[in-house]
């Protein structure tokens, strides 16, 4: 199980989308507030790329002591059209400033220096102090997820509906009768959402035996994830 700083650090450097709450924003409309690009850099501080007159840069040029505290706010939504389609949320607060200089014209660069996290995600809530935010390491599978799923949900909807096989008694005998669907993919495993209607759903985790690093040992590990549901 990815812990609750790898799990923030993954959403960061995902394509979720994210918003920076501000201080007296209130009004703005959100795509304002969402930065263009986001990383994080060696020491966890997460840099946020701006259009130069966007609200945010406005605010943490005019701070006070040159600081301003913030709120980063990330949304991960299933890529495949599931009941229920969010799958969680991350909160980094902390310090904004602006650094100048290293930005393309027409835009600015600001630096979150996180104070606290915390996610909320299909694996439950966790807590995040800055030091395990910083030595955390990104999920491998991050930058292919959504389209590993969608090719899933497309293409292979059988080999997933297959996976009942595999299920026995789970979530107290009941049982899918309308959808089957690819809901999270990462190294430690796939997680399927069985639905027999809006109001009642379930997920189901198949772990792989050990984690994969990549997407060669993904295809790998689905193979026989696919051939232990036929046999």
């Amino acid at each position: 199980m990815p812990s609750a700083a790898e799990r923030t650090r993954t959403l960061v450097q995902s394509t979720c989308s994210a918003v920076l709450l501000i201080p007296g924003a209130a009004g703005h409309r959100p795509e304002q507030l969402s930065p263009e690009a986001r990383a994080v850099g060696p020491e966890g501080e997460v840099f946020l790329l701006f259009p130069a007159d966007a609200p945010p840069v406005r605010a943490a040029t005019h701070a006070q002591d040159d600081e301003l505290p913030v709120v980063l706010e990330l949304t991960d939504v299933a890529p495949v059209s599931v009941p229920h389609r969010i799958r969680g949320r991350a909160w980094i607060s902390g310090w904004l400033t602006c650094v100048p200089g290293i930005a393309e014209p027409g835009r600015m660069m600001l630096r979150l220096e996180p104070g606290a996290a915390n996610v909320d995600d299909l694996w439950g809530p966790g807590e995040v102090d800055p030091e395990e935010f910083a030595a955390a390491v990104p999920d491998p599978l991050r930058i292919h997820e959504t389209e590993l799923l969608q090719h899933l949900h497309a293409a292979h909807g059988d080999r997933l509906r297959e996976l009942t096989a595999l299920l026995g008694t789970h979530a107290g005998g009941l049982v899918p009768t309308r959808d089957v669907a690819p809901l999270a993919l990462d190294r430690f495993g796939l997680r399927v959402r069985f639905s027999a209607g809006p109001e009642s759903c379930f997920d189901a985790r198949f772990d792989f035996p050990q984690p994969v690093r990549d997407v060669t040992g993904l295809r790998r590990e689905m193979h026989r994830l696919f051939e232990a549901a036929r046999s």
